[in-house]
């Protein structure tokens, strides 16, 4: 029987992420091969690699592939990703799956992705709640009805001013364009996913790995997060020692490759943030984004720059970038 997440107690500690991640590289990779073999050996080889044709799944696909050859990589192809990293999983032979609706059937439902999937699942919850209600008490204060305060429970004062946005914000577009393909392809084929992402992108993350570990069996849909304690620094140290075939797009001056038009921590970026660099890397779809859906309302409500303006001359750009 599983138990709930919210009475069981954290199987590790800080100072035991802060261990792992002070390993070397060597003993990281060492660590996370084992991680994927007792992942694969407890399912009887039904999992699937989650390549997004990113570097950190790159790096993992990589070290699975070299103790568990068979198994396979999926890749779910919303067309929101970069196409370097679409040719990438296609050319590397993932099998691709697709969402029901598209990004722009997904704003236009429920909203705007901005500041980040908490913030933005707070927004959507105080302007889809009666006045008044505990839901709106508990967003905008932290207090919840018994009196107890929470600032995790709270959307952060600074970003408040979108409860009042001219345009819907949600949480939602993840669920729509990757999480629901997902559950798909893990009932209709048993698999369970094996994904690289890392606790350093998320204070959830970090959460989830404190409760549960890498290899999470417990959870309704069990998954493993071998990658979880490596840096950044660590990821790009494994493929350029390993000499892994990695997305064009990190020779473009980009670190990081989600979806295109999520604004997701684009606030946090120094410039040329990602629409900045689009611009020069993907004209066309970083016309398509502000024109087409709206992006350029959003971005200059929250404070966002997406010009290029004095950063770069049209003739120094692709070098600078």
């Amino acid at each position: 029987m599983k138990t709930p997440t919210k009475n069981r107690r954290p199987r590790h500690s800080s100072d035991d992420l802060a261990q792992l991640k002070s390993l070397d590289l060597e003993a990281k990779v060492r660590m996370t091969a084992n991680r994927i073999c007792q992942f694969y050996d407890h399912f009887d080889g039904m999992v699937a690699l989650w390549w997004s044709g990113g570097l950190d799944s790159t790096a993992m696909r990589h070290i699975a592939l070299t103790v568990r050859p068979d198994i396979p990589s999926v890749f779910c192809d919303s067309v929101l990703e970069y196409p370097e990293n679409r040719r990438l999983c296609r050319d590397g032979g993932a099998v691709s799956i697709r969402p029901k609706i598209g990004f722009r059937q997904a704003i236009e439902k429920y909203g705007y992705p901005v500041a980040s999937k908490r913030i933005a699942q707070y927004v959507h919850e105080v302007r889809h709640t009666k006045p008044g209600s505990a839901t709106e008490r508990l967003r905008l204060t932290g207090y919840a009805t018994a009196g107890r305060w929470s600032k995790m429970s709270m959307i952060p004062k600074r970003w408040q001013f979108l409860v009042r946005a001219p345009f819907a914000v949600s949480h939602k577009c993840c669920d729509c364009l990757k999480k629901r393909p997902a559950v798909r392809y893990e009932k209709a084929t048993g698999r369970k996913a094996i994904i690289g992402t890392r606790v350093d992108e998320s204070q959830q993350r970090e959460q989830t790995w404190r409760m549960y570990g890498c290899n999470a069996y417990d959870l309704q849909r069990p998954r493993s997060t071998p990658l979880s304690f490596w840096t950044h620094a660590d990821v790009r140290e494994y493929v350029d020692a390993e000499n892994v075939t990695y997305s064009k797009l990190y020779d473009m001056g980009y670190e990081r490759s989600g979806c295109m038009f999520c604004m997701f921590g684009v606030h946090l970026e120094p410039a040329p943030n990602r629409f900045q660099r689009m611009a020069v890397t993907h004209p066309k779809q970083y016309q398509y984004c502000l024109d087409k859906l709206g992006i350029r309302e959003v971005l200059e409500y929250i404070g966002v720059d997406y010009d290029i303006g004095p950063l770069f001359r049209p003739e120094k750009a692709e070098k600078e970038l």
